[in-house]
């Protein structure tokens, strides 16, 4: 006789309300598929595998058969091979760098005749157990340094090895699990450490590198002088007489070229360093040990920010490939985007122009002008979003952004009732991946983030990316069916 845990899932069992939602998601996925694509054929020979609409539909039908297939497995097979599905799924990785295929400037695909594999799709998942297993393993403490390297090591080696295929909207998800780790106990300063790591970058990349260390100087020399200095006046003086020179910098630098010979933002810095030394060292060599110690911090987030100020500058500008150094620009710097028109910033401004069009209501379904005429690259996937905007108007973007947010709700609603800390924790990884996934795609379609390729979960054209969300959805809906087992 088969053991309860083997005992095929019936459907009473299975959580009707994510079941629904996913296969809602995935029709709503075609139909926008097919709206993209039918004026380049007519009638059936759509839904040939010549056309994307009728690969999506021979994906679609792979992917219920991958539901009904886990449906009868054992439940604890997932948590019992979680280690060994991360390992397998990891080892396709490195592969696409010697045998893939490239698309788009991307080493991350292996082609199998008409159709193509991405190994990064499958490795979200296979991440997702390998997380779950480790961070329900007996032992486990994030508040301990090895669990953390662990558990972060995890996501990050295979974050590298996609980063090192060029694909940097891939990378990117894999840290979605720093919300999964935030759910486990890991400490909020290290957020915090990474909000101000992301600033830092941001600021060098928007602003010239001197300008930013030098507001840096300023910030410490306000904390210095607002808490040591006695005699406060004198030093108020200088900081504020240094802040329009700083403003007017390029002015000023003018005024004392014939004394250094040549004109450098660098030289913005000396002024405040000179000013940061003088309140610096005093204070230090006078307070006690405790007050050392605090300066010492102020000292060492100071060289740190301002060395990855400089350091974001220089791989963004200088190392990148000139295609992800405009995407860049165009993110941060708008205003070149008219200039740029037909170039870098194409994608982004006809994206935002057919989601626009469609106003309230929307175009209707298959008469989109834009989206007809093929104004947005890659709108069937990376922008697939645009053409829901442009057909479908602000309605049925506000409807896939709240069945998204359903979606969401009821991973955590299904998350929270697992008695298994395996189960509960996966369906946080799953949660965070589709988070990640779909904050970037939207906000990349509406220029609040960079153009980095990144497909909207269930809804863009991809076998890949497709397979990949359902083992997602489908591992969760067998292990949430025998929660009680657990």
């Amino acid at each position: 006789m088969a053991s309860s845990n083997s005992t095929p899932t019936r459907f009473a069992d299975i959580d009707r309300q994510l079941l629904g939602i996913y296969v809602a998601l995935v029709v709503i996925g075609w139909i926008m598929i097919y709206a993209v694509n039918h004026q380049s054929a007519r009638g059936s020979s759509l839904l040939t595998l010549s056309h994307e609409p009728g690969k999506q539909l021979f994906f679609m039908s792979i992917c219920f058969a991958i539901i009904f297939v886990i449906m009868m497995t054992d439940w604890s097979f997932w948590r019992t091979l979680a280690l060994g599905i991360y390992l397998v799924t990891l080892i396709l990785l490195p592969g696409t760098l010697i045998f893939g295929r490239e698309i788009n400037g991307a080493h991350a695909w292996y082609q199998f005749g008409g159709f193509s594999l991405q190994p990064s799709e499958l490795t979200k998942f296979g991440t997702c157990l390998a997380m779950a297993a480790y961070l329900s393993s007996t032992g486990v403490n994030l508040q301990e340094w090895r669990s953390r390297i662990i558990a972060i090591s995890i996501f990050l080696i295979p974050a590298i090895i996609v980063l090192l295929q060029s694909d940097t909207g891939s990378a990117l998800v894999f840290f979605s699990f720093m919300l999964v780790l935030y759910r486990e106990g890991l400490s909020p300063s290290w957020y915090a450490l990474g909000l101000s790591t992301t600033a830092m970058v941001i600021l060098g990349l928007v602003f010239e590198p001197p300008f930013v260390v030098a507001g840096l100087l300023m910030f410490i020399n306000y904390l210095l002088i607002t808490k040591f200095k006695e005699g406060r006046r004198k030093w108020w003086i200088l900081f504020v007489a240094l802040i329009p020179m700083t403003i007017w910098w390029g002015d000023f630098s003018n005024l004392i070229r014939p004394i250094v010979g040549s004109s450098s933002n660098l030289y913005v810095l000396i002024p405040h360093a000179i000013l940061f030394i003088a309140a610096f060292l005093p204070n230090y060599v006078k307070k006690n040990s405790m007050v050392q110690g605090q300066l010492q911090l102020w000292a060492f987030l100071l060289v740190a920010g301002g060395s990855l100020v400089f350091a974001a500058n220089f791989a963004c500008y200088t190392v990148l490939a000139p295609h992800q150094q405009q995407r860049v620009k165009i993110w941060l710097k708008p205003s070149e985007a008219a200039s740029e028109a037909k170039g870098a910033a194409y994608n982004l401004l006809h994206s935002k122009m057919a989601i626009g069009s469609g106003g309230l209501l929307g175009k209707g379904i298959l008469e989109g002008n834009m989206t007809n005429l093929r104004y947005v690259p890659a709108q069937s996937t990376d922008f697939i979003f645009c053409t829901i905007g442009e057909e479908q108007g602000f309605v049925g973007v506000i409807a896939i952004v709240a069945l998204f947010t359903w979606l969401l709700f009821r991973i955590t609603t299904v998350a929270e009732r697992q008695r298994s800390n395996f189960s509960r924790t996966y369906c946080y990884c799953v949660a965070g991946v589709i988070f990640m996934h779909l904050l970037v795609n939207i906000g990349m379609t509406m220029g609040i983030f960079p153009i980095i390729g990144i497909p909207l979960p269930f809804i863009s054209y991809g076998g890949s990316s497709l397979i990949g969300f359902t083992l997602m959805i489908a591992v969760m809906l067998k292990l949430d069916s025998h929660r009680s087992l657990a």
